[in-house]
């Protein structure tokens, strides 16, 4: 009989998710050359915080990693390293530190040389490399950091270097058709560490000798210099860097933004041309602000994932970032609600599903295979409305009303509800109050309304099912002749809520408690509702 990991093995290799489809793509690469570890990177420039496209890049290839483990039956070793461009020279003072006139003298030095304005350790690669492996440990990933500077100063660079000297010409070949005329005349694949100044040298080389392993360069004062290109001598411009360290790191999967697509096929032909294959590269698309412009660190616009963390959990951005990653999306504050309830959603229905259907859940590359149960029996929408609704300021008023609906939850059976009512209560008060806009009930509505009070009223004070309240809901419509039935909602959330629409009308009077259901629907009519708004 075959194992459980068999049949799972069996069926990822026709799994649709996205994930799987790039897992087999590592895995025909590694049997075209069979390797002991296969090796997923992801790259970070120390020159900022990390950011929501850090997190991104890390949590969607953890998917793929996890997906090929799947794929492999866990037969074939892996690791995920994450790479740190910080020995580029500093190029621009950042305006976000303190002091930034002490850091004028290190312009182009590298950030690993750049002293940290914070204080705290020994240079600012070193402080930035500290916060994103914390801010990566923070979430729990499995990876490997790699700091560009130690690698090209301990030698792991040092053959892929020498290389690179003896395929200068060709390297010459792939760059040059891609520069600008003036920029062409003074190009060079390498970047030289002046040896007095400790500066990255944008400089072009007046000879190169493979045999050597050298190349020689004027320095800033004039003087010629011949010095080797191996131990943190010099480093590589940013494109042939990329070629360069997948051939020397062995990458067989690496995924980055739109953005670098243009660049993508020079990476590949570098790589080449120091004799490696290059690795499976899948381009996602850029996220987009508010106004459907891309988000940009420099521009500060969109959302960070700090912010998205006081409203939220981090697995619904994982979700975020799991959905259609090639699809451009918006990232603000409005995504969020629907992002926690559509993950809450995919976590409830998984535990319903055969294997074959599983592996296809988001929530299963969520969690690495293994998805938590029973997370809450309420969604954040309902919270929001619950919050408005009782004018709670704090989550205990809000298990107040979650324990006459569910007795057996409490927040120490359901940590993850207790969790979600804060979000909920911060949610609410800074992005869904403001922009309450209550209105009057029309004639029309107010009949409807006085129905429902009265079908409210016949129920026992201590109904707790949904679905029974939510009938009379829909019957009260329908006797009322509202058509569109959808106009029906939207009348009683706008009345009752300030908002265009919401989750399902019955639950929420089921969690909020039908007697207090009628008594807001007669507050609502009689304009209190629209006074305190």
């Amino acid at each position: 009989m075959d194992s459980p990991m068999s049949d799972l093995t069996t069926l990822a290799a026709a799994a649709k998710a996205w994930p799987f489809e790039q897992a087999r793509l590592v895995l025909e690469r590694r049997q075209k050359k069979p390797k002991d570890v296969v090796v997923f990177e992801t790259g970070y420039g120390p020159s900022g915080l990390p950011h929501i496209g850090t997190f991104g890049e890390v949590v969607r290839t953890s998917m793929v990693r996890h997906a090929f483990r799947v794929l492999t039956g866990d037969k074939i070793k892996t690791k995920i390293i994450c790479v740190s461009d910080d020995m580029d020279g500093m190029r621009k003072i950042p305006d976000n530190i303190p002091n930034p006139k002490a850091l004028e003298p290190y312009l182009q030095m590298p950030l690993t040389v750049v002293p940290d304005p914070f204080g705290t350790h020994e240079s600012f690669a070193h402080h930035n490399n500290a916060r994103l492996r914390a801010f990566l440990d923070s979430f729990g990933f499995d990876y490997e950091f790699k700091s560009a500077t130690e690698l090209y100063k301990s030698g792991a660079f040092d053959a892929a270097l020498l290389n690179a000297l003896k395929a200068y010409d060709e390297i010459m070949a792939i760059m040059l058709p891609t520069l600008g005329e003036e920029r062409r005349k003074t190009y060079s694949p390498f970047l030289p560490i002046s040896p007095k100044s400790g500066r990255v040298l944008y400089v072009p080389m007046k000879k190169i000798d493979a045999a050597n392993g050298t190349i020689t360069f004027d320095d800033e004062d004039g003087e010629e210099i011949t010095q080797s290109v191996t131990g943190g001598r010099a480093k590589m411009q940013w494109k042939p860097d990329f070629g360069m360290r997948w051939a020397a790191l062995g990458v067989d999967f690496e995924m980055f933004g739109k953005d670098h697509q243009p660049n993508q096929q020079v990476y590949a032909r570098i790589c080449k041309a120091l004799g490696a294959e290059p690795p499976v590269n899948y381009v996602y698309e850029l996220f987009l602000d508010q106004n459907g412009e891309k988000i940009s660190k420099t521009k500060g616009n969109g959302i960070s994932v700090e912010q998205w963390l006081a409203y939220a959990a981090p697995e619904s951005l994982s979700l975020y970032n799991f959905q259609k990653p090639r699809t451009a999306k918006k990232l603000y504050f409005d995504v969020i609600p629907k992002a926690v309830d559509e993950y809450l959603t995919y976590v409830e229905s998984y535990h319903s599903q055969n294997i074959a259907e599983q592996i296809e859940n988001p929530a299963w590359h969520i969690h690495a295979g293994n998805p938590p149960k029973d997370l809450t029996p309420i969604s954040f929408a309902l919270l929001t409305n619950l919050v408005s609704a009782s004018n709670a300021e704090t989550k205990e008023l809000l298990w107040a009303f979650i324990g006459k609906y569910a007795p057996d939850t409490t927040p120490q059976t359901h940590p993850f509800l207790d969790k979600l009512t804060d979000y909920a209560i911060a949610y609410f008060n800074d992005f869904v109050k403001p922009t309450k806009k209550f209105r009057a009930a029309t004639d029309k509505e107010r009949a409807a309304f006085e129905d429902l009070i009265t079908r409210l009223d016949a129920l026992p004070a201590d109904t707790t099912d949904g679905e029974t309240i939510q009938n009379e809901v829909y019957a009260v419509g329908k006797d009322h002749g509202f058509e569109p039935l959808r106009d029906w909602f939207k009348a009683l959330y706008e009345v009752l809520f300030g908002v265009e629409s919401g989750p399902r009308f019955g639950q929420f009077a089921a969690i909020f408690g039908v007697r207090e259901t009628s008594a807001l629907l007669k507050r609502g009519l009689a304009g209190e509702l629209l006074q305190a708004g």
